[in-house]
This record gives structure tokens, C-alpha cells and sequence, in this order.
């Protein structure tokens, strides 16, 4: 029997868990939230190149609530970042839970506990009012950086340090939306930095999860998280995947989450992001790697084409976590929760 799907939004990543839905036997679409207006009654499969599904997308919200469904895959761009509610994603995520449906979102929330009780309390309520479990999950936070090296944890006697780098660039993502309107990349320092204070805390938000989650998961108790970055414009018209990147605009961003114990960075999370692979030769260049310092020392690297469709890591990961997610019992489900996550139904 196939676990009945509503997916949440149409963006890059909501089009490409639609398309995994497709193809597997395993899951059914039941059910699309859209925000544009030109999109509703539309097929969800003409909507994002597919062929027809019989799904209608919707903007009625009650008609979701009412949906029979077993979990929602909620892939809006994030309230935190965009539009004039920030909290608008937290008040659908409950409303989804409180009707009964498990919901696994791509916006954050990962590791809600580091956001207080406050918050945690009132996810933890829906989940008991509807009977479900919420998962937050992504590729990075939600894999790369956490994931992935409790694994490589379970290998070590002694624990100094953990550091996970993250070197991209971004000239083939072609998503505006993600890539400019997101991340900040082609605004002037003007421009990004009127964004910055909702990008920023979004972003800190996440990777403070990441972090945070890590520590726990390694039984470290961590003093504070400290955030830190810097920017490097464009020195020359930059044409990428997602659009112009114009001279003198931010083509470069450097970041650091650090978890800090007893005075030493013990959890570090450095994540270097180039609009385009020409940007910023003085920062480092390399691969995604991670490097446990203790004993024994581990070192783990990505090569440069360990996936050839990164663009859909996200959409995917989200996928292969319904199961476990509509499984698990009531209330928040992290990865510390939650059983090795494994691609069930993929091998069809």
C-alpha cells in the first residue's frame, strides 16, 4: 500500500520531490499547495514536466487540512527569509500536524530545541492534537554536516575536534530564486546587507542546529555557537546558470559556525560559497571533506563529481524520509530520533 503524498509548493526542490513521488511505487500524490494564483487547477505533473498525475494544485488551505494524506513535504522558500509574515511557515507546519498529517519541511527546524522551550512546546502540541510526527530535514544542514559525521564518529575513541567544510560554486544552479533572491548573490553590499538581517538569522538558525545536534549526538556540551562571515564581490560581469552576476555585486560568501566548549571551537561548520568557481581565490578551494582531529584521525572527502545532480540532494533526501517519518512515533523526529534513513523504494 503506497503512503498518500501532499507536497507544499512548487519551487526547485518541491518540483523534484513531485517527480521522485512519480516514479515510485511506494507513494502516491494526493494532493499540491501552490502560491501563484496561475497555477491552481493546474496538473501537478504539467506543472513541473511530467506527465498528467490527476492532482489539482490548490491555494485553499482548509482543502489541504481536510486532505486524507499521510505526510505533507513542505518545500516553501522560508517564511524567516521571505515575505511580510516570518512566521507563516511555523503556523502551517502546526496547522498540517494538528490535522492529523506528518509533515517532513526543507525550511528549517532540523533540531528545534535550539530555538527554547517556547517553540519545541508548540510543535511537540500539534503533533499530540493530530496524532503525527515532523521531521525538518535538507542536504546541508540535514546531511553534509551532521549526518554524516556522526557516522564517521562511531569510529573514533577520542574526539578533539570536528570540522566539516563545505566548498561550492554555484555557476550551474539554475534557480534565481535560490541562487539571488536566497542566497544573496548579484545585490549590491547595499542590497545584501538590507537582506542580510533576515538571511542571516535564518541562515545562523540552521547551522546552529547542525552544530548543536552534532554535540548532542557526540555527548559534548557546547558553552555557546558562535557565527561568523564575510562577502567578496564580483571584479568583472559574471554570466550564470541563475542570471547576470554585474560587477561590484556579492559573488563570494565565507561563513563559519563554531561550538564552542571550555574556550576551544570543538564543532566547526565552514561553508565557502562562489557564484561562480573563478571567485575568491585567496579562500580555500578543494572539495566538501571532514575531519575528525583525536583518535584516530579521520579524514573524509567528497570528490569533485561524488554527485551529479546536487540540485535534487534536497528534494530526495526529504523523499527517502517519508517512510521512517510516517512510521515513527508522535512528536518532533530528528536524525537522533529517527532510525539510519535509507533509500526504501528507490531500488524498484
Amino acid at each position: 500500500m503506497a503512503y498518500k503524498i501532499i507536497q507544499w509548493a512548487t519551487g526547485n526542490v518541491g518540483s523534484q520531490v513531485i517527480k521522485a513521488i512519480a516514479q515510485r511505487s511506494d507513494l502516491k500524490l494526493k494532493g499540491l499547495f501552490v502560491y501563484s494564483e496561475s497555477k491552481v487547477g493546474m496538473d501537478a505533473g504539467t506543472l513541473v514536466g511530467i506527465e498528467k498525475l490527476g492532482v489539482k494544485a490548490t491555494n485553499d488551505i482548509d482543502k489541504i487540512l481536510a486532505m486524507d494524506a499521510d505526510c505533507v513535504v513542505h518545500t516553501p522558500l522560508p517564511s524567516l527569509v521571505f515575505g511580510d509574515d516570518p512566521g507563516a511557515d511555523l503556523d502551517v507546519i502546526c496547522a498540517l500536524l494538528a490535522s492529523g498529517k506528518n509533515v517532513i519541511s526543507t525550511v528549517g527546524y532540523m533540531y528545534p530545541k535550539v530555538y527554547g522551550k517556547k517553540l519545541m512546546n508548540r510543535i511537540q502540541a500539534a503533533c499530540r492534537r493530530g496524532g503525527s510526527s515532523f521531521h525538518g530535514t535538507g542536504a546541508n544542514p540535514g546531511w553534509l554536516g551532521d549526518l554524516i559525521p556522526l557516522t564517521l564518529s562511531s569510529l573514533s575513541n577520542r574526539i578533539d575536534q570536528i570540522h566539516i567544510q563545505e566548498i561550492s560554486h554555484f555557476e550551474h544552479y539554475a534557480s534565481p530564486e535560490i541562487i539571488c533572491d536566497n542566497m544573496g548573490f548579484g545585490k549590491t553590499p547595499k542590497a545584501y546587507k538590507a537582506q542580510n538581517a533576515r538571511y542571516s538569522s535564518w541562515l545562523n538558525g540552521l547551522f546552529e542546529e547542525s552544530v548543536q545536534m552534532v554535540a548532542d549526538g557526540i555527548g559534548l556540551k557546547l558553552d555557546n555557537i558562535t557565527a561568523k562571515s564575510k562577502q567578496i564581490l564580483a571584479p568583472e560581469d559574471l554570466t550564470v546558470a541563475a542570471g547576470p552576476i554585474k560587477k561590484g555585486t556579492v559573488a563570494g560568501q565565507h561563513w563559519e559556525w563554531a561550538g564552542i566548549s571550555k574556550g576551544k571551537k570543538r564543532i566547526v561548520h565552514e561553508t565557502i560559497w562562489r557564484v561562480h568557481d573563478s571567485i575568491a581565490d585567496q579562500w580555500p578551494r578543494g572539495v566538501h571533506s571532514i575531519t575528525i582531529k583525536g583518535h584516530p584521525k579521520l579524514y573524509l572527502e567528497f570528490g569533485e563529481n561524488w554527485n551529479d545532480d546536487l540540485g535534487s540532494a534536497t528534494s530526495i533526501h526529504a523523499v527517502n524520509s517519508i517512510p521512517y517519518v510516517v512510521e515513527a512515533s508522535c512528536g518532533v523526529q530528528t536524525f537522533l530520533d529517527l532510525p539510519w534513513i535509507m533509500g526504501r523504494g528507490a531500488a524498484q
